[in-house]
């Protein structure tokens, strides 16, 4: 096992493991400067001028916090490069249900990121509610994922995207009712 003070190259990390993030987040768009990919928080992203925000020669993402809803940028899916769900705190999980309803309801194409207190523990999770990256800053959680520590239970109490294996199966079971 890794060093934990020791870091990977990036703390942006995908199922291919971590990379650098051609993201920057900013509070606004001048704020940015020129950088090529920028992460906005929702109430800048909605303000942007249609124009500014389909911009070709610019890639703007949208940050959403747990308070914040989804329902402003689902006309809008098909225009987003990147969804960036916070989790302030490990215990806060509204940002799953947000991820499971963009990828299964609203077939978000896009990446969708977590961004926040990202733990080890929640990392399975994360990938079968939808997303794609973690912006991970935990250090424990960072060595593990450095090290493909990554642990996932053979069986889901509750389904999700990813929990079942073949079409007509189920990860649990309920009886009906007589």
């Amino acid at each position: 096992m890794s060093d934990i003070s020791e870091k990977p190259a990036g703390e942006l990390w995908g199922r291919e493991g971590f990379r650098e993030d051609p993201y920057i987040a900013a509070a606004t768009l001048d704020e940015a400067g020129d950088a090529p990919a920028v992460i906005l928080p929702l109430a800048v992203w909605l303000g942007l001028e249609d124009d500014v925000r389909n911009a070709t020669n610019r890639k703007i993402g949208v940050s959403v916090a747990p308070g914040e809803s989804i329902d402003p940028l689902l006309p809008l899916l098909d225009t987003i490069p990147v969804i960036a769900l916070q989790f302030p705190a490990f215990n806060d999980g509204r940002s799953y249900s947000k991820a499971e309803m963009l990828k299964s309801q609203h077939q978000f194409k896009g990446e969708l990121r977590a961004v926040g207190d990202v733990l080890i523990d929640q990392v399975a999770y994360m990938l079968r509610t939808g997303f794609d990256t973690l912006k991970v800053t935990h250090a424990v959680t960072l060595t593990r994922l450095a090290d493909h520590n990554l642990h996932d239970t053979p069986v889901y109490y509750q389904p999700g995207r990813g929990s079942h294996s073949a079409p007509g199966t189920y990860s649990w079971r309920r009886v009906p009712g007589a």
